[in-house]
């Protein structure tokens, strides 16, 4: 979960927007007038928000900017292009329709899709790679890989109908590697000879992949790294055989498929994890020491910048401790740099926000003060960069010629994610470096010379630009400007703006909102679509973009709500750390205060505040109704939790204990029993193909809730996984939603 269950709910959402998105349809028969926004509009292609690239680049050389960028007639639909960085010329570089075969994607990859939220839903090309020498570019497609060059042209590499996982091109340009068929396989670029580097990878064993939990919850995509110079390949193999079987029944329209999916529920088995080195024909294999424990968590893999040695974040199957093990690769031996540990009732949170340094220092991040900041580990020694009641979120780049530390941050706003820079020389002494009153991500080159650049806010869907080392913009990647013949530029003369505001939690924690509310009339009441989440791992009151959807809730005569209570992130240990073993508690009261707070406003109908959320934000909604019957006037459950004993091992365990130790706090934190307190109108959503929150979820409620005779309403989506939308699904999802909350709530004498 964390925040892919979170990305699963914004891709329920079918737009690109923060957090639930909710919207109304038009009146059957009644026509939208120029320049209002309707809900078929806010699905249809061109996107609204504007052209949106992703998985942006600069080249080795930093010649090029590469992208993909969205169809304007196809929004899920993406292309490779590159942008000249001297002549600021665009041009497509591979065409997905023109290149592409159609060909079904393998069951592997599209599991592997579903994991990451961003690319569900999505056709066409979704990922490449650059190779070393900046001359050509991987291209997975349709199952395939192709070479690209930037004259355009294209290169066909593979023709294999089991297709290919996780391709990369080696460091030094000599292979393309991927993984098929469970195992790992090199392809040398200059004979085309293919050489499978492992061979055993069958039934359960698997080669060069990253298992379900790395996936899905720990931010790790691949099972295999290569080493500098192409010396050397880290691999992974798990064997899946301890972890238990769910069967999924992916009921479709046509017809049902059944999985025996090893899915490894909370308190239950998780896969064995092996770490080996070899060659890149598959000799002189030699396996890593991973400890006495074969219970534990493969965190991360890096080698050092010379390659002479691994590092290896290895963590506990509690994720109270976190070790840094240094591997010699000739013997596998291993050694603990050094630990990092959790305080008590808490846990450890990880991150990608590391970065090995040539000198063999490291820079480093850590919550052990009770803050996200970066701190910089040499021979042993510990140097702290940033402090402060503030968190960094992540690496953008490191200038190691000059000693500096690109990173984003809240430091100045909790709800704005900034760039900053602090020099190695000047701990502490910390430069912001972009605008207020936006959001920003970044990224640069290897080299740290250049900052690829996005932002947003409010009132501004995400631009991006290309910027010098002191963010200064350079060129324009993506101005994607509100004027013209942008799609959303009909519907700024009706654009609201965001308010933010605060209050106070039972304990006197500042809780953030922010509203968004039609132009108000006085003495009038309108009715509130109470959007929240909830979970933790998201932070979703924020300074930007929020998409259409809530912009066409508004022009309907809904206020849209939304707030961020205890347990999320970006706020410290102490302010996290009320959710530990007590999921379904602290971030229920929060939301509920929340709802309290909209009533005493004097321009909220106090009986008229419906509520939605999907995936955690489906469970609160089963927590808040039991907990607060009458609070809200309806409920809206999108693919919600309801035991976490279903739920799998290293997102569940990390907040709530071993389900076969702590079973009191599993046992409160559950809402099958409390299904008969359910007084309020609900309707219950989940697509029956979920492999991440399974349809047992649902049923297990559903049951509970036919046996007390207590009434919801019901839409199951065939074939539809944990993100249910795409073309007319999302509008059918919507149109399912608001029919329902229009009749319980808002059109309600």
């Amino acid at each position: 979960m964390v925040k892919w269950l979170m990305g699963a709910a914004l891709l329920a959402m079918g737009t690109a927007g923060m957090a639930s998105e909710p919207a109304q349809p038009a009146a059957a028969g009644n026509p939208a007038r120029a320049g209002e926004l309707t809900l078929e509009r806010v699905f249809a292609s061109p996107d609204l928000n504007g052209s949106q690239p992703q998985n942006l680049k600069l080249s080795p050389d930093g010649k090029y900017v590469t992208l993909l960028r969205n169809r304007a007639d196809e929004r899920e639909r993406f292309d490779l292009w590159a942008m000249d960085t001297t002549t600021r010329e665009w041009r497509m570089l591979v065409d997905s329709k023109k290149v592409g075969t159609g060909a079904a994607l393998s069951e592997a990859e599209k599991m592997q899709r579903e994991r990451d939220r961003s690319l569900t839903g999505k056709r066409g090309i979704l990922a490449y790679d650059w190779a070393p020498d900046g001359k050509s570019i991987l291209v997975p497609l349709d199952g395939d890989l192709y070479l690209a060059t930037i004259d355009g042209q294209v290169r066909r590499l593979t023709n294999s109908e089991s297709g290919e996982l996780n391709p990369v091109v080696s460091p030094e340009g000599n292979y393309v590697s991927f993984v098929r068929d469970q195992n790992l396989v090199a392809l040398d670029l200059k004979t085309g000879k293919e050489t499978a580097l492992t061979t055993e990878g069958k039934d359960n064993v698997h080669f060069g992949e990253a298992e379900f939990v790395a996936q899905e919850e720990m931010g790790r995509r691949t099972g295999y790294w290569w080493s500098p110079g192409d010396r050397l390949v880290a691999v992974q193999r798990f064997d899946e055989a301890p972890v238990g079987i769910v069967t999924r029944s992916a009921i479709g329209a046509e017809g049902t498929s059944i999985y025996q999916q090893r899915y490894p529920k909370a308190g239950t088995p998780n896969v064995l994890v092996d770490l080996y080195v070899m060659k890149p024909d598959g000799s002189g294999r030699v396996k890593v020491d991973l400890g006495p424990d074969p219970d534990i968590y493969l965190a991360r893999v890096d080698w050092t910048p010379d390659g002479k040695a691994l590092l290896v974040q290895r963590q506990d199957r509690a994720q109270t401790r976190l070790d840094m093990l240094k591997v010699d690769p000739t013997t596998g031996r291993s050694t603990v740099l050094f630990t990092e540990e959790s305080g008590p009732k808490s846990w450890i949170n990880l991150s990608d926000a590391y970065h090995m340094m040539k000198d063999g220092s490291l820079i480093w991040w850590s919550e052990r003060d009770g803050y996200g900041h970066l701190y910089r580990w040499q021979a042993g020694k510990w140097t702290q960069l940033t402090s402060g009641k503030w968190m960094v979120a992540d690496l953008a780049g490191v200038d190691e010629a000059k000693g500096r530390v690109y990173f984003l941050a809240n430091k100045d706003d909790v709800l704005e994610r900034q760039l900053y820079r602090v020099d190695l020389s000047k701990p502490g002494a910390v430069t912001r470096m972009t605008e207020a009153g936006w959001s920003y991500g970044a990224s640069m080159d290897g080299k740290a010379a250049r900052l690829i650049v996005t932002r947003s806010n409010p009132d501004q869907p995400a631009q991006t630009y290309l910027a010098d080392t002191s963010a200064k913009r350079i060129a324009w990647i993506n101005e994607n400007a509100l004027s013209g013949d942008h799609p959303y530029a009909p519907y700024v003369a009706s654009h609201r703006p965001t308010q933010f505001g605060e209050i106070k939690a039972a304990d006197g924690s500042v809780l953030h909102w922010n509203m968004i509310t039609p132009k108000l009339e006085p003495g009038k009441r309108y009715p509130v679509f109470f959007s929240h989440y909830g979970g933790p791992g998201s932070q979703v009151v924020r300074r930007a973009w929020g998409g259409a959807l809530r912009q066409y809730l508004v022009d309907q005569g809904w206020i849209w709500f939304e707030i961020d209570n205890r347990g999320s992130p970006e706020r410290g240990k102490a302010f996290e750390n009320q959710i530990y073993r007590a999921m379904g508690s602290v971030e229920v009261d929060d939301q509920i205060a929340g709802a309290n707070y909209l009533k005493t406003l004097p321009f909220v109908a106090p009986d008229k505040i419906a509520t939605y959320g999907w995936s955690y934000g489906g469970y609160m909604t089963l927590k808040m109704l039991e907990k607060a019957p009458g609070v809200f006037a309806a409920g809206v459950a999108g693919a919600p939790v309801s035991r976490w004993e279903l739920y799998d091992t290293h997102y569940t365990e990390r907040y709530m204990g071993d389900p076969r130790t702590v079973p009191e706090a599993y046992a409160t934190s559950a809402t099958v029993a409390d299904a008969a307190k359910i007084s309020d109108p609900m309707l219950l959503i989940h697509g029956m193909a979920d492999d991440n929150v399974v349809l047992e979820h649902s049923t297990a409620m559903m049951a509970a809730m036919q046996k007390s005779a207590t009434p919801f309403e019901l839409m199951l989506y065939p074939g539809q996984t944990h993100r249910v939308g795409g073309p007319g699904v999302s509008e059918h999802l919507w149109k399912t939603i608001l029919n329902f909350l229009n009749r319980q709530v808002k059109d309600k004498p």
